[in-house]
């Protein structure tokens, strides 16, 4: 089957009112909108054109959920700080508060399924910009260097010595998110709203969630992150365990179908501290840039798990691309025909497909496309 698909913004805070209606030509009304979803999740499934739910369709064809959930994301603010678990960690997880009889939608429930929940997101604007893993203690270090040394930040900056990178980081991402160390959260925030902390790109990021933020224990965490800067179609990778925080920009996100997330901070949501620092991997290193790989007409980004895998083509004529498994395509760009037996729909940019029992689409048309697949791990 090949069919349409199509869903309404969810209007989170931190969404841009902008970004969306601009990408699918619609004149904003002012309202945030932070992602439109594309899949079968039951918080917000899609449509076909009949008026069904994806989840309809495929229960009445008998099928199980689809392991990914596509997106498009628009931020204009930090989204929270989060990490998610392993597979292993979300069943030990889900069993342990099920077991504590604490109800799978309560405000302060964890794991609200047993699966993990890694995700990439590709840039679709010139510029988006993410806090990804934990950068090195030194680069840390030369960033606060710059900032007026008030005395939270000179209080931050030896915490952070030690030749346990990791367990140095554990300890100050504790401290900071327990309400341990308030006069840092106070002092780093004074000296970064200071015009003598310059404007480099990090500063100008954590500046802008010290105000959008005020008070918050994440801004130390923030600051401990790397920034990464995408240009138009690059990705970065968020595995098991990483701390990430998308901070402003229009992308196509694509996760594992989970509700698990562990929050770090910047955000009114439960922190669970104690949980969070169970499962989060706090070795240093850069930030987890995914290139992708050529396959055919298709350049494919395959974070080598079995949930998903995301493929992009440009479509300047006729392409066809081969599937394995149920997929969703979603057009930014242009205008782009998409066939598959006797079925076709045509996708202007912002708007998408479903695809089942197909062996392979037919692209006609100039535009790009993202095509979201199971993985092949």
């Amino acid at each position: 089957m090949l069919e349409s698909l199509s869903n309404v913004p969810r209007d989170y805070a931190w969404g841009s009112p902008t970004l969306i209606p601009n990408l699918q030509g619609r004149a904003p009304d002012g309202t945030p909108e932070a992602e439109v979803w594309f899949g079968d999740h039951p918080g917000s499934p899609a449509r076909i054109a009949d008026g069904r739910t994806l989840v309809e369709v495929r229960a009445a064809a008998g099928q199980e959920p689809l392991p990914y959930l596509l997106k498009i994301l628009a931020a204009s603010m930090s989204l929270s700080i989060q990490a998610h678990p392993s597979v292993a960690e979300a069943i030990e997880g889900f069993a342990r508060e099920d077991a504590a009889g604490i109800a799978v939608d309560a405000a302060e429930r964890t794991y609200r399924d047993r699966n993990h929940k890694p995700e990439i997101i590709v840039a679709l604007s010139e510029r988006f910009r993410a806090l990804v893993g934990l950068r090195p203690v030194e680069g840390t270090d030369a960033l606060l260097a710059v900032l007026p040394q008030l005395p939270g930040v000179r209080g931050l900056r030896a915490a952070l010595q030690g030749a346990d990178e990791a367990g140095v980081l554990r300890a100050v991402i504790d401290d900071a998110l327990s309400g341990r160390v308030p006069e840092i959260v106070a002092d780093l925030a004074a000296a970064l709203g200071d015009p003598a902390a310059g404007a480099s790109a990090e500063v100008e990021v954590l500046r802008a969630i010290a105000k959008d933020f005020p008070g918050d224990p994440g801004l130390v965490v923030a600051a401990l992150m790397n920034l990464v800067v995408l240009s138009a179609g690059q990705a970065v990778f968020a595995p098991a365990g990483v701390l990430h925080a998308y901070q402003d920009g229009l992308g196509v996100e694509l996760m594992a179908a989970s509700d698990n997330v562990l929050r770090g901070g910047l955000t009114p949501k439960h922190v669970d501290v104690g949980e969070l620092l169970r499962i989060v991997d706090t070795r240093p290193g850069p930030a987890p840039v995914l290139a992708p790989t050529t396959d055919g007409p298709a350049e494919v980004f395959d974070a080598g798990v079995p949930d998903f895998l995301l493929a992009r083509i440009e479509v300047d004529g006729a392409v066809a691309l081969p599937l394995d498994g149920p997929a969703i395509v979603l057009a930014v760009a242009g205008e782009v025909g998409v066939a598959a037996g006797v079925g076709r729909v045509e996708l202007r940019q912002g708007a998408a497909a479903y695809a089942d029992g197909e062996p392979s689409l037919a692209f006609d048309g100039h535009g790009t496309v993202y095509v979201a697949q199971p993985g092949r791990a």
